[in-house]
């Protein structure tokens, strides 16, 4: 005959923790029936625990529900019942706990810094963006650095874009946006939430009034500017100059140029190919520079001076590393022309609105030629070698043209 277990009652409990700490010998289970009991133990401590056989395994196993007094008697008979009905339905509730042990333990250890950190490793960014990104994390991180990633709201990353918006720092704030948007899409890939909230609020924030690179796109400050260059030439680090003789001719991205290698570069054939980092990830394609009888020549020169080294324009005080990312336009500054003048970059617009306004050649080639995305009347994108002819003929006109606008300012 199963033994009868008599339930318990709060006087019954309090008068047995009294008599507990006066001894302090040994446990004592203080039993409710169908498995619940209240350890008193010799140290003082009085614990809600219930002893039960596991569904699958037929095992003994316990549980604990909690300290009392708080959690109290008809709560620890309210935890019984639940998971006494889930046992019914042979399901583990130890089992459920060790889940719900991880999960919290997943939740803690995938916080959004955490992600982003596993994010930034595979970028492949220039350097100078890398620095430019720099304080992008650093925002986000004192917002919401620490908060799991699948708890964080939309709100929440608003709030931290609209602390650097308020004080007119648009660019700022949507750099924010789009960075967080970047590590959402990388924790969805790995399964650690299930939506982009960064994108919620995406269209929410102002756009600020766009600043355009410093450009000269006016011929006689252009033709001024290049005599300066010739002028000055050889009075400074050298591979910096030929950098800046070279760039308004070729008008590729300052760091592109910088990174040239001369593995990439065929003499033979007058051709310059490689891949553009910022585009690297999108469509892995070679971009072709053609190389003009002026261009030629310079790099001819320089190869006398740098053709040892892995890239064509290496630092004269390092020779493990190329031209800085500021020596190109610190040079500008040098030759007569002031901040947001011009800049390395601009002449990238300068070409552009030349060679369309001015030479007349199809904005289509002149696109292809920077490097832009540029797609057929059939929404396709140009392969990078298609109309290589015409651009060649392109890229010699253009540097005969700046030759000229030197002349005619001499």
């Amino acid at each position: 005959m199963a033994k009868t277990v008599l339930p318990l009652t709060d006087t019954k409990i309090k008068s047995a923790i009294s008599q507990q700490k006066k001894v302090l010998e040994k446990n004592i289970k203080l039993s409710d029936g169908d498995g619940l009991y209240l350890l008193l133990d010799k140290k003082g401590g009085t614990y809600w625990r219930l002893d039960y056989v596991r569904p699958i395994s037929k095992k003994r196993s316990t549980l604990a529900l909690g300290v009392y007094p708080e959690v109290t008697l008809a709560d620890a008979r309210v935890k019984r019942a639940e998971l006494r009905k889930l046992i019914a339905q042979n399901i583990d509730p130890g089992e459920i706990k060790i889940k719900e042990k991880e999960r919290a333990l997943f939740v803690a250890d995938n916080t959004f810094k955490f992600i982003a950190e596993e994010f930034r490793k595979t970028e492949e960014l220039e350097p100078s963006t890398q620095k430019r990104n720099a304080f992008v994390w650093e925002k986000l991180y004192l917002s919401i650095g620490d908060y799991p990633i699948s708890e964080i709201t939309a709100a929440q990353i608003l709030d931290a874009c609209r602390l650097y918006e308020k004080q007119g720092k648009t660019d700022s704030a949507r750099r924010m946006r789009s960075k967080a948007s970047q590590v959402y899409r990388y924790a969805i890939a790995l399964g650690l939430c299930q939506f982009n909230i960064a994108d919620q609020i995406s269209g929410i924030l102002k756009t600020g009034t766009k600043t355009h690179r410093a450009a000269i796109t006016d011929s006689e400050k252009l033709g001024q500017l290049l005599t300066n260059i010739d002028e000055n030439f050889g009075r400074g680090e050298i591979t910096v100059d030929y950098a800046v003789k070279i760039l308004p001719h070729v008008f590729v991205r300052p760091g592109e140029l910088r990174s040239a290698k001369w593995a990439d570069i065929d003499f033979e054939k007058r051709l310059w190919s490689y891949t553009p980092p910022k585009t690297k990830n999108q469509t892995a394609l070679q971009h072709i520079v053609p190389l003009s009888n002026q261009v030629y020549g310079l790099l001819k020169e320089l190869y006398r001076i740098t053709g040892n080294s892995e890239y064509c324009f290496v630092s004269m005080r390092n020779s493990n590393q190329v031209i800085s990312d500021s020596t190109i336009n610190k040079r500008l500054k040098q030759y007569g022309f002031e901040n947001g003048e011009t800049t390395g970059h601009g002449f990238r617009a300068t070409a552009r609105t030349l060679l369309d306004e001015v030479l007349k050649f199809p904005i289509e080639r002149i696109e292809q030629q920077l490097a832009h995305q540029v797609r057929d009347m059939h929404g396709r994108a140009y392969n990078r070698t298609k109309y290589l002819e015409e651009r060649i003929v392109m890229m010699q006109v253009w540097s005969d043209y700046l030759d000229k606008l030197k002349i005619r300012v001499c």
